[in-house]
């Protein structure tokens, strides 16, 4: 890691969060990839991948429920940890964050909505 630099790095394939653990923080992607995958009935699903400027985890931060996938590292990744504290000052200090996490989440939920209807109609 350079000087001043933030963030934590995970190897490859290394689990960052994990499916029905409990969460209390959000990650932003500063370098690299990682994918988010889906266990059920013993059967694991990619769900999507994410890369530099990508989030993940932000429902934590609202919800507090367990984790609803598992995330892991796509080759070398630099993910800052952001807590919820940490968040609603970011908030405070500039609302256009909030804005652009509902934003993430608005075209995540039309994404779900349009392969629910790819399943059901197929």
């Amino acid at each position: 890691m350079k000087a001043g630099e933030l963030g934590k790095i995970y190897k490859d394939r290394e689990v960052i969060v994990c499916q029905g653990d409990v969460g209390d923080c959000m990650y932003v992607i500063q370098s690299g990839k990682v994918e988010v995958v889906k266990e059920m009935n013993g059967i694991e699903k990619k769900l999507s991948m994410l890369s530099e400027g990508g989030i993940f985890g932000e429902m934590a931060l609202l919800d507090k429920e367990v984790r609803s996938a598992t995330v892991r590292a796509l080759g070398e990744v630099r993910i800052l940890t952001v807590d919820k504290k940490t968040f609603i000052r970011w908030m405070s200090e500039d609302p256009t964050v909030a804005f652009r996490v509902v934003k993430m989440m608005s075209k995540r939920i039309r994404e779900l909505s349009e392969e629910l209807v790819k399943l059901k109609f197929g």
